[in-house]
């Protein structure tokens, strides 16, 4: 049975479907010799190379699996850095076969819940637009808001890359200058919680991701450590994606429990 080369190597967690089409646009993937091509059919027998490298293919492992991993302030999402600032991959287990595929991206600055998964087609479900995934956050600003910005930020705000709004503003209190506000929106572009703020002259201390879909950060969790999702937890996620019923059966329990929860540090 054949697949679309972009799906069949993202589906072996190599990365995510998007990138591995630029990958295919780059002309960096070659299948038998011949350039790649978008669309392009495979079977997996086939001698696949990535910029003249080999690629190992693994057996397609029925086993998905899912981290919640609490990034802390200081970790990079890309997996190299030139300038050699720690990536949250170099905390997590390891896989025999495939590669950890992060779900969207935080900056350098922001905190909070990353999902990470060896099955790079659920990644790219989760981050496409037209899934409209909510993404809540925890924001600490300086000062008060008046309800006139916060219903600005609710209607929407013209950035330099689109409309952007809140899909909702609540407020979480706070003391002296400082004040928290939950805020859920429906896409993830490049620090764009952050940029709604400051299109108002509102300057944020502090961001933390606690709830991608229906997956929030678990009470307890520690910066730098994961819990490895249950087949309950994986399905919603699923589910939320609007995959058919029948993609969630082949979701195992995890060996250990419902849910790991190991305590790795530095």
């Amino acid at each position: 049975m054949s697949e679309r080369l972009q799906k069949f190597l993202a589906r072996l967690g190599l990365g995510s479907r998007r990138q591995i089409e630029e990958w295919i646009r780059e002309g960096r993937i070659t299948v038998d010799g011949t350039p790649a091509q978008l669309g392009g059919q495979v079977h997996g027998q086939e001698a696949i190379r990535l910029d003249g490298r080999l690629l190992k293919l693994p057996r397609v492992s029925e086993e998905r699996r899912v981290l919640a991993y609490y990034k802390p302030v200081g970790e990079i999402t890309s997996r190299n850095d030139p300038e050699g600032r720690p990536t949250v991959f170099e905390r997590l287990p390891p896989l025999h076969g495939g590669r950890w595929v992060s779900v969207g991206r935080l900056d350098l600055t922001t905190q909070g819940l990353l999902l990470l998964t060896n099955d790079g087609e659920l990644a790219n479900r989760l981050m496409h637009p037209s899934a409209q995934i909510e993404r809540e956050y925890a924001v600490r600003v300086l000062g008060q808001v008046s309800p006139d910005v916060l219903a600005i930020l609710k209607d929407g705000v013209r950035l330099e890359d689109g409309l952007a709004r809140f899909e909702s503003i609540d407020d979480a209190g706070g003391s002296g200058v400082n004040h928290w506000y939950h805020v859920i929106l429906r896409e993830g572009r490049n620090r764009e919680v952050r940029r709604l703020w400051e299109s108002q002259g509102i300057t944020v201390s502090r961001l933390v991701r606690v709830r991608y879909g229906p997956i929030s950060l678990r009470r307890g969790l520690r910066p730098g450590h994961w819990d490895e999702l249950n087949d309950e937890d994986v399905t919603s996620l699923l589910v939320a994606t609007g995959a058919r019923a029948e993609s969630t059966a082949a979701v195992p329990k995890p060996e250990r429990g419902s849910r790991r929860k190991p305590h790795r540090s530095r």
